[in-house]
């Protein structure tokens, strides 16, 4: 802060020293000390204090403050010593007066320019706090648009991991519907064959040649015929109802991105994902189901059907050439369990901490998104649940899903 040289080096006059002090009181303090009247006066002869009319022969004293004359002190009844004592009590009081002034205005100086720094800083933290307010609204709208993003982003995943699970099941599922395709186009041409061979009989009967009816018939076996056709139409309609089966299960699968909940009993969805995943499992692996009763409850299904097929998946990955993939579900301490187990390769413990990270996998490059397990652990705790493994290298490994009920 810096303060203004004048306000030390200012010089004050009579009158302003005077000004603000109790003059009545000093007049009585003066007349005392000079028995009788006196008058004081400014070096102008302007009367600050006392007798108003002028004295003939007044004796006189000099009233200085700083080495300047301010006026006089006149007295008629005074000697020099008294007139002279009282004028050194004037010039104490008014070297009071000026200190007290000059402080003052020091003060007030002072308190001014802090009020001024204090309106600057003010000024500044209004325009600070406007800056702030419009970056705060920035930083709002930037939020909300990473949180689309991030969900829109965690719903592209949902549908990449699914997308990988269905070109990994894509073999084994085109494996399944080839089968059956196979056999009944199959039976469709051996069909065809014995259509032709009736076609010849109806044609030869309808001509009465019943001579040649019967040759044709004993060619063509029709005993034989007629008791295969039943079978292989029967074998056609189990295989087209395995097909639909297969196309059902699959259709279970695709409903991930479904987001109304519905109340299921999660053994079915089990179920459904090993159906699914049946094709891949079959020629590898024993599949065994311990399912215990469970309550319903309230989920997305899609979701949950992702979480078990992954599961079911990575345990199918895992396994030598031929292993055994447990599958159970209890209820324990008011919470569903649901455990997957395989007797496969295991994950080493330094592995155990990192399995859930996303892009994290042991598998070879291009066998694997590595967010099956990120997106399972998502799902399971979007419902409230938790996911957990147990693993040794080399002596399999069990995945825990936990769901709470109700």
């Amino acid at each position: 802060m810096e303060l203004d040289p004048h306000t030390f080096d200012r010089e004050f006059d009579l009158a302003e020293l005077l000004a603000g002090m109790p003059l009545a009181r000093m007049a009585q303090i003066l007349a005392t000390l000079l028995d009788g009247e006196f008058r004081l006066v400014t070096v102008g002869g302007q009367l600050m204090l006392g007798r108003a009319e002028p004295f003939a022969q007044p004796g006189r004293a000099a009233i200085r403050h700083d080495l300047e004359t301010l006026g006089h002190l006149e007295s008629a009844s005074a000697g020099e010593a008294r007139l002279s004592a009282a004028a050194g009590m004037v010039e104490l009081v008014l070297q009071l007066s000026a200190r007290y002034r000059m402080a003052a205005d020091l003060h007030t100086e002072t308190v001014q320019e802090d009020y001024a720094a204090l309106q600057h800083q003010l000024a500044a933290l209004k325009e600070s706090e406007a800056r702030y307010k419009t970056l705060s609204e920035e930083l709002e709208e930037r939020v909300r648009q990473q949180v689309e993003t991030l969900e829109t982003a965690q719903r592209q995943l949902y549908q990449a991991e699914k997308l990988a699970s269905i070109g990994q099941l894509a073999a084994g599922v085109a494996h399944e519907i080839n089968n059956p395709i196979g056999f009944i186009r199959s039976n469709l041409s051996t069909a065809q064959q014995y259509v032709r061979n009736l076609e010849r009989l109806a044609a030869l009967m309808k001509a009465g040649d019943m001579a040649q009816f019967q040759a044709v018939w004993n060619e063509a076996d029709m005993a034989f015929v007629t008791e295969d056709f039943a079978a292989l139409l029967g074998e056609s309609v189990a295989g087209a109802d395995r097909v639909a089966k297969i196309v059902a299960d699959l259709k279970g699968f695709s409903n991930v991105d479904q987001t109304e909940e519905e109340i299921v009993n999660l053994n079915d969805n089990l179920r459904f994902a090993c159906n699914v995943v049946a094709g891949q499992i079959k020629d590898k692996a024993e599949l065994v189901l311990e399912l215990g009763g469970l309550p319903r409850i309230l989920c997305l299904p899609g979701h949950l059907n992702q979480v078990f097929l992954n599961l079911l998946l990575n345990a199918v990955q895992s396994l030598p050439d031929q292993g055994r993939i447990k599958v159970c579900s209890d209820v324990l301490n008011n919470e569903i369990r649901i455990r997957i187990s395989d007797n496969g390769c295991g994950i080493p413990e330094g592995n155990l901490d990192r399995i859930f990270d996303p892009f994290f996998t042991t598998h070879e490059v291009g066998s694997g998104t590595g967010l099956g397990l990120t997106v399972c652990r998502d799902i399971v705790q979007a419902h409230g649940g938790r996911i957990g493994v147990e693993s040794k290298a080399g002596a399999g490994t069990t995945f825990t899903v936990y769901l709470p009920i109700g």
